[in-house]
């Protein structure tokens, strides 16, 4: 009877392991599917190259990029992540200045931006607008696409330049939603941790 109730518990307890070790596998194979939902169809990460966003982004940032539904409506002031081959090859970092249907001016002599008559107050460059690549103002965007233009303003390749222009929004992969990890500062060498976060 002793050796029967002996082995009935040692039974039992062998199906409670098999059975924790079932549902910790179980619980393995959901989490890493779930991250690998998330970085294919909400989220990317993605590193800043070069310093056409400074002062906002650092060369070397590293970003959370959000895409598809999660990327919602883009919006004049959204820093986005968009490709176009015809102009490079790799992703590029750039702010929205204006949408479809507005119209883009800039006084390269005053170093300002107007959207459809207005004067862009825009406290995140780094410095006036007196760089032009070729693209003819006033400019009207086409509905669906974007114009695009670096922080660094005469530092930076965008929609100033003939050859990249407005932005079809089909070449946006997503919104920059977040600083994962800080770049080297261009002016002093280090990273400022206190940068990681939601951009401003």
């Amino acid at each position: 009877m002793t050796n029967d109730m002996t082995e009935l518990t040692a039974t039992t307890s062998d199906a409670i392991r098999g059975q924790g070790l079932y549902e910790w596998v179980r619980a393995l194979v959901s989490s890493v599917l779930a991250v690998v939902l998330v970085f294919t169809f909400a989220v990317r990460l993605i590193g800043v190259d070069g310093q056409s966003m400074l002062p906002t982004l650092q060369d070397g940032d590293r970003l959370a990029v959000t895409v598809g539904l999660l990327a919602g409506t883009y919006r004049a002031g959204d820093i986005v992540v968009l490709r176009k081959q015809s102009f490079l090859k790799e992703p590029i970092v750039k702010r929205i200045i204006a949408v479809g249907g507005q119209t883009v001016d800039i006084d390269f002599d005053e170093g300002s931006v107007q959207v459809d008559g207005k004067v862009l107050n825009e406290p995140y460059i780094r410095e006036l607008t007196f760089r032009c690549d070729g693209t003819e103002f006033p400019l009207t965007v086409p509905e669906g696409s974007v114009f695009v233009m670096g922080d660094n303003r005469n530092h930076s390749n965008d929609s100033r330049d003939v050859r990249l222009g407005t932005v079809d929004e089909r070449y946006i992969i997503g919104r920059a939603a977040l600083i994962l990890f800080p770049g080297k500062d261009s002016e002093t060498g280090q990273r400022d941790y206190s940068r990681i976060g939601l951009i401003r």
